[in-house]
């Protein structure tokens, strides 16, 4: 039997006397990964920091793995941890000493056991001490979400986490997404890419105005709509395909000029 991680109702928040949220009900279960949509200003990133204990909320009630954010914001910040729009990783240190320094902030009984399973989980034993400013903005993405993952939450953020990189990137993290999930950890994502929601959320919501317009699966959205009238075309691969093919044949020496 399914159990909620996430559970939201009625929430609102105003800034300076401006709503945001404007009476937010939400679900998520444990073990799945939720979509959250919306236009800049719809209120995701908002909706992240209310949960994520940064922010209070002006009314309403909200609990993650079965812990009040208001009376017991602690357990919360035990339970769950938030991976921003922009990676929060120190680019003078390697990325060994990155995660290193955040279990020992999270004073972790064994630091550097969890910096060595966590750059295996991740596949970034090779680059582990290299200086993390020499990464790529996939592996920056990559590593920002492991050290977000020290102390094994139940629960994580991410707020736009493929926002500014490249197709490359966006597939390693996509990849890196597809694993936390399968591990059992419940994912409340954010993000303007469609596709991104397509390929990974195992349930969407949609975020308007402060308000949650609709939740479910892709299929039962997509029932929202009529059908369209069905035309047989030729699919011609997109650019992100041929991009990631061409770059993926560039190591063994394929060319192309057009």
């Amino acid at each position: 039997m399914s159990t909620t991680a996430i559970s939201v109702h009625g929430l609102v928040k105003s800034y300076k006397g401006v709503p945001v949220l404007r009476g937010v009900d939400l679900d998520v279960e444990a073990g799945t990964v939720l979509a959250l949509l919306g236009a800049n200003g719809a209120g995701k990133t908002t909706l992240i920091r209310v949960l994520a204990t940064l922010q209070a909320a002006d009314g309403g009630t909200c609990s993650v793995a079965g812990h009040d954010i208001t009376e017991d914001p602690l357990s919360v910040r035990k339970a769950s941890s938030l991976t921003g729009q922009f990676a929060a990783v120190d680019e003078i240190l390697s990325g060994r000493e990155n995660l290193q320094l955040i279990a020992r902030l999270r004073h972790h009984s064994r630091p550097r056991q969890a910096a060595e399973d966590l750059l295996r989980r991740f596949a970034l034993q090779e680059a582990a001490d290299r200086r993390v400013g020499t990464y790529s903005g996939g592996m920056r993405r990559r590593l920002d979400i492991a050290m977000s993952l020290v102390g094994d939450p139940a629960v994580l953020y991410l707020d736009e986490p493929t926002t500014g990189l490249d197709p490359a990137g966006r597939a390693e993290v996509w990849q890196t997404m597809r694993a936390l999930a399968d591990a059992g950890t419940t994912v409340l994502l954010t993000t303007q890419y469609l596709e991104e929601a397509e390929q990974l959320a195992d349930r969407i919501a949609i975020l308007h105005e402060g308000r949650i317009l609709v939740t479910g699966t892709l299929a039962e959205l997509h029932a929202l709509l009529p059908p369209r009238e069905v035309e047989h075309v030729q699919k011609q691969p997109g650019l992100e395909d041929v991009f990631l093919a061409l770059t993926a044949a560039g190591s063994g020496g394929m060319e192309e000029s057009l």
